[in-house]
């Protein structure tokens, strides 16, 4: 995952959050996302600004 870019690495997590993915997986992209500082919450209400 480092390869992504933190806009990359959130429009990912939306889309598998969106199309119902493994939870599992979801669960890997918000350790990734919480690790880079960025707020899930933020991210969940559509106010992400990269």
């Amino acid at each position: 995952m480092n390869n992504l870019s933190d806009d990359l690495l959130v429009d990912v997590f939306i889309k598998a959050v969106t199309l119902g993915y493994d939870e599992d997986f979801i669960i890997l992209l918000e350790e990734e996302i919480k690790s880079r500082g960025i707020s899930l919450e933020q991210v969940l209400n559509g106010r992400y600004l990269g």
